[in-house]
């Protein structure tokens, strides 16, 4: 794995052998931290209230061929034989399967589509477009815009659970493991012992996030080993000392037996038996770090044995064992024997902090998505490591998350509530994955419809049979997944709502490109030096911001970009097909357009690199489209007139420009280091140079043409005006031009809307980050322009 470039990527060729070794290690430290260490709270939040252990035992085998079974059919077969096949170029997760959809259907909502993103490498398709009919199911979702709606809402719903889960499970998972100190306490000292240390380790974990897990995580992947070899021994031995029979109770018979006794009670202990499948979508989320087939051996050949024998090995012990003083003591640390119960107390505190770390990291790459599709405010996102994609640090979400993760603890104070509540998450965003693969069975896969539907039947009813099992603990704990997914969900409609309304603005008050052209024959318009980079999400025309900029400011920079980031329905975009580069107007105006596209998981670049990688994409589209100028005038000398004539044409032929591309011939000397770039077209005869020598930076172009042709003598010459004037704005200075936008609705607009954007939008808009921290721009350089938005 490539991790220095700021992705992972994978090579096309089948990993070696002690590659898929070395990544399947890796993995138990970053995906399988959370599914290890349910073994600590599935039996006692099972056996809280609902039912009792009893002297027949039929309780406790039903349990164990319930999470036996479950085990088998949701992570073992539905994750890790389908689900991880339904990758996103090797990306796994809510957000992958609903671009995956995306692509194969115009099911989108975002705005700002192009043609030209369909030729990113990374938009693949399983099958082209015109080798493939259009199902039944296609059709009607590209029809019915209510039913692409109600698609994006189920994928929120999925991450606004994801993000619930981020609060419950370091909770129930670190105050699982710190309960083991009631077999050393007296009933009195507990509570006033538990609590305390579980929000202390709470505490310590969320304040060591702004470091980073790279500078521990070597640490991760030994402690989970450790981890799944102590429980699996004392199973193992648990098994052999007490009962060696209790492979019996893995007959699903005993599931019927166990339902047939205990009836309702039985059915809503289910809420507790389904904490098994804990971490199980980790597997998948967490793809793209590893490979496939590194993941499944992980899973199957150490995770899956080693929870099997270590539930094995509790109902074993607990077959023998029946004169507990209370339901609570029904749990882990009751099996374990009293000699290494304290070392053992030790490494399930290590255990739970590394799944903690891998919930609290995937919440933060989770959100980090939602804002990149325009369903999340903008917050600000570090990056902890140059190194390894994917480390990012949030820091108002981490302080959040802290405070609800302690209120959690210490409002609940208990296993059962906690479970209860991390049970409806967990299986929450379990069936919205199984809902979207169902349709990608159907529109990217090219299955038949009953295939799917059968995958949907078939694990739905499971995971609905858990479902309905935890939302009937509604007032036990419940409750608390259901709230914050509401309001996650409002916060998230409110703002892509606001968003895409604010969009649709945009494109309905653009000003023309002869508007723009005519500014210069206006009387006391002026040409200020300097590069203008006026930032919009529109990608043709010009934005209104611009036009109440120059109206009240009669003057803009001598270079013109506008530029737009927008997200495609891809986890990456590869540098060399980031930038689409464009002009706006003749070449004598200087104005240019910069579509700059990033995948929903890429790393957005810092300011100074995006400033120097601009100006050397666009000195690389001077230099071709002068070229293709060229060879246009020789072949068809009508061509130029007939662009004349339409200038408003020229700004829709956009070019793919790869970003760095000036790495050989033209040289850099920035502060006295020298790097060496080279142009894209290259050509024959002498070499012309534009150059600008200032005091502190000293930039060149090297122009290649042949000189023998009039044409591609006078079209060097005009390279060569257009490279100096690019290169003295670069030292003049850069200005990043952003609207400070003001929404309000119109007058008569109903009392929904005007909670939802009068006081829901703006509330947020001005509470979080701004546009010029989501974008990296510098202080001094930034102009706001205010903007009023009337929806």
């Amino acid at each position: 794995m490539d991790l220095e470039f700021g992705r992972g990527m994978r090579s096309p060729k089948r990993d070696s052998w002690k590659t898929t070794l070395l990544l399947a290690y890796q993995s138990l430290g970053v995906v399988y931290g959370d599914l290890s260490i349910s073994p600590l709270y599935v039996y006692k939040s099972t056996f809280a209230e609902d039912i009792q252990h009893s002297e027949t035992n039929e309780e406790i085998f039903g349990v164990l061929s319930f999470v036996f079974w479950t085990l088998t059919l949701i992570p073992l077969i539905k994750y890790v034989s389908i689900v991880l096949r339904a990758d996103d170029n090797g990306e796994g997760g809510t957000f992958a399967l609903y671009s995956l959809i995306c692509r194969h259907a115009n099911v989108s909502l975002l705005p700002n589509r192009q043609i030209a993103d369909e030729e990113l490498s990374t938009y693949k398709l399983e099958c082209p477009p015109e080798t493939t009919d259009k199902s039944r199911i296609k059709v009607w979702l590209e029809k019915h815009r209510k039913l692409r709606v109600a698609l994006l809402i189920m994928v929120m719903i999925g991450t606004c659970m994801v993000i619930g889960d981020g609060v419950l499970t370091p909770a129930i998972s670190v105050f699982s493991a710190v309960s083991g100190l009631e077999f050393s306490l007296s009933k009195n000292h507990r509570e006033y012992a538990v609590i305390p240390i579980t929000c202390v380790i709470l505490a310590f974990l969320f304040a060591l996030q702004h470091y980073g897990t790279h500078r521990v995580g070597f640490l991760f992947a030994p402690i989970v080993l450790a981890w799944l070899f102590c429980m699996s021994s004392v199973g193992l031995y648990n098994i052999v000392h007490w009962n060696p029979q209790i492979y019996q109770a893995l007959n699903p018979y005993y599931m019927f037996k166990f339902l047939k006794k205990t009836r309702m009670y039985g059915w809503m202990s289910l809420g507790g038996i389904l904490l098994c499948m804990t971490g199980s979508e980790a597997m998948f989320a967490d793809l793209g770090h590893f490979s496939y087939s590194a993941i499944q051996l992980a899973f199957t050949c150490l995770v899956y044995p080693a929870l099997i024998l270590a539930y094995m090995g509790q109902a074993a012990y607990l077959s023998k064992h029946h004169d507990f003083y209370s339901s609570s003591q029904v749990g882990f640390y009751i099996a374990v024997p009293d000699k290494i119960r304290w070392p053992v107390l030790v490494l399930a505190i290590l255990a739970s902090v590394v799944g903690s770390q891998a919930i609290i990291s995937g919440t933060f790459s989770i959100i980090n998505q939602s804002q990149s599709l325009s369903c999340f405010p903008r917050v600000k996102v570090v990056h902890t490591s140059e190194k390894i994609h994917g480390q990012i640090y949030i820091p108002e979400i981490n302080w959040l998350l802290m405070i609800l993760c302690i209120a959690v603890t210490v409002g609940f104070r208990d296993t059962k509530h906690m479970g209860n509540a991390s049970g409806l998450a967990v299986i929450t965003v379990m069936l919205v994955t199984t809902f979207l693969t169902s349709l990608v069975i159907v529109l990217c896969w090219h299955r038949p419809p009953l295939l799917a539907f059968a995958f949907l039947l078939f694990f739905g009813s499971i995971e609905a049979l858990y479902f309905s099992a935890s939302l009937i603990k509604f007032l036990e704990g419940a409750w608390l997944p259901i709230l914050l997914a509401l309001i996650l969900m409002a916060v998230m409609l409110i703002w892509h709502y606001t968003t895409i309304k604010k969009y649709e603005f945009d494109l309905h008050n653009k000003v023309t490109l002869e508007w723009l052209l005519a500014l210069g024959d206006r009387l006391g318009m002026v040409r200020v030096p300097g590069i203008g980079l006026v930032y919009t999400d529109l990608t043709s025309g010009v934005p209104a911001n611009f036009s109440r900029f120059v109206t009240n400011l009669p003057a803009f920079h001598q270079v013109l970009v506008f530029v737009c980031v927008k997200s495609v329905p891809v986890p990456y975009v590869f540098p060399a097909e980031r930038y689409l580069i464009g002009r706006v107007g003749p070449p004598g105006h200087r104005s240019y357009r910069c579509i700059v596209r990033y995948g929903y998981r890429d790393v957005h670049q810092d300011v100074d690199s995006f400033e120097t990688e601009l100006v050397e994409t666009l000195a690389t589209f001077i230099k071709l489209d002068a070229s293709f100028r060229c060879s246009e005038a020789s072949a068809l000398e009508q061509e130029q007139e007939l662009e004349q004539e339409h200038s408003s044409e020229r700004e829709r032929r956009l070019t793919v420009i790869a970003s760095n591309p000036l790495r050989h011939r033209a040289s850099y000397d920035l502060q006295g280091s020298t790097r060496h770039s080279s142009a894209s077209v290259t050509g024959t005869g002498d070499g012309e140079e534009a150059e600008i020598s200032p005091a502190r930076k000293q930039v060149r172009f090297f122009i290649d043409c042949d000189v023998s042709s009039p044409d591609a003598g006078e079209s060097c010459k005009q390279v060569a005006e257009e490279l100096e004037a690019l290169v003295a704005a670069r030292e003049s200075g850069t200005a990043f031009i952003l609207g400070h936008s003001h929404v309000q609705c119109k007058p008569g607009s109903s009392v929904l809307k005007r909670l939802a954007v009068d006081v829901g939008y703006n509330f947020l808009r001005r509470n979080c980050r701004g546009p010029d921290v989501a974008l990296r721009v510098p202080p001094a350089s930034l102009l706001e322009v205010g903007m009023v938005y009337v929806l």
